[in-house]
């Protein structure tokens, strides 16, 4: 990772060009509507039992890692995540969907940079 850019993994069979655009389109609409982002902790065993909370790979999250901080786009999204946040989507201003790639069968990823 580098300053101004960031990546998406998902779990996908296949991913054309017209998918990245309604990305790119989708999260510039979400991150204009400047939604508050709050921080929280949670007890591991809490956060864990939560699926909807842990998409992770639950096996990527140390176990000395207790409590589990958890990032809350609200209205948006909300997961266990420990790296750097603004405090709105409005911060982040608009993006650009610059390449998809394979890494495997079913897992693709979505390169984005900021400050478009």
């Amino acid at each position: 990772m580098e300053p101004g850019v960031a990546r998406m993994d998902s779990e996908l069979e296949s991913m054309s060009s017209e998918f990245a655009r309604e990305v790119e389109e989708k999260l510039n609409a979400a991150l204009a509507e400047a939604h508050p982002v709050h921080v929280s902790f949670l007890p591991r065993a809490e956060a864990l039992a939560d699926a909807d909370l842990i998409r992770t790979k639950v096996n990527l999250i140390p176990e000395v890692v207790d409590p589990i901080r958890v990032i809350d786009i609200e209205g948006l999204d909300k997961q266990a995540d420990g790296g750097t946040h603004v405090r709105s989507t409005a911060e982040v201003g608009r993006v650009r969907v610059v390449k998809t790639e394979s890494k495997g069968r079913a897992f693709k990823r979505t390169r984005i940079e900021l400050g478009v």
